[in-house]
This record gives C-alpha cells, sequence and structure tokens, in this order.
C-alpha cells in the first residue's frame, strides 16, 4: 500500500510522513519543488501541485492511500483532485479540513471510497509567527483573556496515519483538540520557560491584528473571519476532548512539550 502526502513538507503533513514511515509503509511525499524538500528518511520524494491536478498522474501511479491538506487553492481544486485519485485506484482518503466542510472536504465525503476528515481548531505552532516579536523579548497577540485548546500536529499526524491504515475509521469526522485551554499569556510563559529566557506579552488590537494579516496578502474577508474566530471562538475550539485518547490510546502532546521539542525554530 502506498501512501501520497500532499503538504508533506508543512507542519502536519512531516508528522503523517512520519507516523507512516513507523508503521512500515510506503510513502510519497508530494512538494512543488523535490530538490529543496526535506523530509522523513525513507520517504519517496515527488514532484507536483495539489492545487494543480492535472500535475499529479506520475504521484498517483500506484496510490491506494491519500492524505490532503486543504489549503486555499485546494479548497477550489478538491474536487478535481479527488476525482483523479478515485480513478487512479485510490481507496483510502484522510483530509486535513480548512476550518469548514467546503467543496474540497465535501468531494472527500461524497468519493465513494474510505474516507476520514481531521478537524483540529488551532495548532500549536500558530506560536511561531510569534518568532520575529520573541527575538525582541516579547510576544504580542491579541485577546489576552481567550482560551484555546491548541493540538500538537504530531498528534494530528498520528490520528491521520492510524485511520489511513486501520480500519474503523470511514466516514468519522474527528475534531481534534489539545488537553489545555490556554490564554496567550499562558502559552508565552510556557514558551520563555523553554527557551531559558523571559518573554513580556503585551496585548494587541483588533485592528493591529487585522492589519498584521493584511500586510501578509491575506484578502481582507479572511482577514476579518480569522481575526473574529480568534476573538470569539466557538465553545469547541477551547473545550478538551477524548478524540487522541479514544484513536491513540494515549494522552494528548501537552503544549510543553510542543515548546521544548521547539525551541530551536524560535
Amino acid at each position: 500500500m502506498t501512501i501520497l502526502v500532499t503538504g508533506a513538507t508543512g507542519n502536519t503533513g512531516r508528522h503523517v510522513v512520519s507516523e507512516l514511515l513507523k508503521r512500515g509503509r510506503s510513502v510519497r511525499a508530494l512538494t512543488r519543488d523535490p530538490a529543496k524538500a526535506v523530509v522523513p528518511a525513507g520517504a519517496e520524494v515527488v514532484g507536483g501541485d495539489h492545487n494543480a491536478p492535472s500535475t499529479l498522474d506520475a504521484a498517483l501511479d500506484g496510490v491506494t492511500g491519500l492524505h490532503i491538506t486543504v489549503t486555499k487553492g485546494v479548497a477550489e481544486s478538491g474536487p478535481a483532485l479527488v476525482r483523479r485519485a478515485v480513478a487512479a485506484g485510490v481507496e483510502r482518503i484522510t483530509i486535513l479540513w480548512g476550518g469548514y466542510v467546503g467543496p474540497a472536504e465535501q468531494a472527500v465525503a461524497e468519493s465513494g471510497v474510505e474516507w476520514t476528515r481531521l478537524e483540529p481548531e488551532e495548532f500549536m505552532s500558530n506560536a511561531l509567527d510569534w518568532r520575529a516579536d520573541i527575538a525582541g523579548g516579547v510576544v504580542r497577540a491579541p485577546f489576552a483573556s481567550v482560551r484555546s485548546a491548541v493540538v500538537h500536529e504530531g498528534d494530528i499526524g498520528e490520528i491521520a496515519a492510524v485511520a489511513l491504515t486501520e480500519d474503523g475509521h470511514d466516514g468519522l469526522a474527528y475534531s481534534i483538540n489539545g488537553p489545555e485551554p490556554l490564554t496567550a499569556p499562558e502559552r508565552a510563559a510556557i514558551l520563555a520557560g523553554a527557551l531559558g529566557r523571559e518573554l513580556r506579552y503585551v496585548e494587541t488590537t483588533r485592528q493591529d491584528a487585522l492589519d498584521r494579516l493584511l500586510a501578509q496578502g491575506v484578502s481582507q474577508a479572511d482577514a476579518d473571519y480569522v481575526v473574529g474566530w480568534h476573538e470569539s471562538p466557538p465553545v469547541s475550539a477551547y473545550t478538551p476532548n477524548d478524540i487522541i485518547a479514544t484513536v491513540l490510546g494515549r494522552a494528548p502532546r501537552t503544549f510543553a512539550q510542543w515548546a521544548a521539542e521547539n525551541a530551536g525554530r524560535f
């Protein structure tokens, strides 16, 4: 069983690749630039763009499992990607949603093959957005009192690997959360401990959060959605659940674990 992983060099995709390799599976790691791709040893790096399904014929040849990471482009091209994958012989798909059930997620659910949808609320790796400020000894973020049960990307990747290689997950949507509802100041304090340095939390305004996203090229509509979500997240975003324990048979990893593992990235 060869499994193709899209978004294989991303924060979550690399964990999917690693977990599949641990299970002895043949893994193809999809990337737009194979020459620069850094993936776990043992994976076959293949070129292609999952935003452009017509580039994936070679990557899909002989593949029976597929992991899709929904990006803005895939939200639009997803149905074509799913059709091409099913025609190529893919029998099982996991999809990491884009925050809501859009065309790609719907196409997977209607594909006629086994599928599992992964629905994390907020990644622990979002803290990497603070790197520039942390270099100056501060963490700047809005909404100091808002909590989020951020989830470790490794837990998401492991659930994807389980769903791709074991029975019992067909047709299920897993809302995946971490074990602790943490505020931004609490995460900043945990990071400070992992880095061994003092970090000062500075609460910024809603407008500042919007301006940062707009400066990155995010559309006004998308920026309004993202900032609005963080200002007033759904109950599911800050309420820990038992999905990781149920699927993986262990407790979810904590933000302190993530911070210790990723301290070098700051």
